[in-house]
């Protein structure tokens, strides 16, 4: 799974939207290898310490140092359950007062039509069914998803991603990128490998 840096949504839009650097206009970015998670967050640390800010780590399991070494400090899943929550629990409430109030009211043992405690129920399943579909999307939304193609798709090794390999990205996005340092430089972290990424 993907550890994303900095600037979530900006970030995904870079994957998408730029054609590489002024430098290097053909390439993505410079993908180093690792075989373990340690050796990932290493490397990431390091990264993080050299200046780097455009940068995603993948693994085959979440790492939470990895996010952290990236300098996240905190999901921006949270507001968007919330409000999704929010929405979804004035909509049930609002639902049942209107259907009792004005479109087919009904007078029951003598109590009001907005008789509040009556309408808990069906408020608290509409709380929690939007809330949830609101994380299933809005998780798809910030994620890029569906994504059919991505240039790392292109690199043999990053099939292992998903199985037992763990890998970091450095993107010709990032201020500081140099196609030949960069790389220099992710082979100091001690990679199994590091190639480059075009575009393409």
């Amino acid at each position: 799974m993907s550890e994303h840096a900095n600037d979530h949504a900006n970030h995904h839009d870079h994957h998408g939207g730029h054609s590489g650097s002024e430098n290097e206009p053909g390439l993505f970015g410079i993908l180093s290898e690792y075989e373990t998670a340690d050796g990932l967050i290493a490397a990431t640390k390091k990264a993080k310490a050299e200046g780097y800010e455009f940068m995603d780590g993948y693994s085959p399991f979440a790492v939470g140092d990895v996010a952290d070494a990236m300098g996240y400090k905190r999901s921006e899943m949270a507001p968007v359950m919330f409000f999704g929550g929010l929405i979804g629990c004035l909509a049930g409430f609002c639902m049942q007062w209107y259907l009792s109030a004005y479109d087919y009211p009904v007078n029951i043992g003598g109590r009001p039509y907005l008789s509040w405690p009556s309408f808990i129920v069906i408020t608290f399943e509409m709380t929690i069914l939007t809330t949830g579909l609101s994380g299933v999307f809005g998780l798809i939304a910030l994620c890029g998803l569906p994504q059919p193609h991505h240039p790392l798709f292109g690199v043999p090794q990053f099939d292992r991603a998903s199985r037992d390999r763990f890998f970091l990205c450095i993107e010709a996005e990032d201020p500081k990128f140099d196609a030949h340092k960069t790389m220099e430089f992710l082979q100091s972290t001690n990679a199994v490998s590091v190639v480059e990424v075009p575009l393409t």
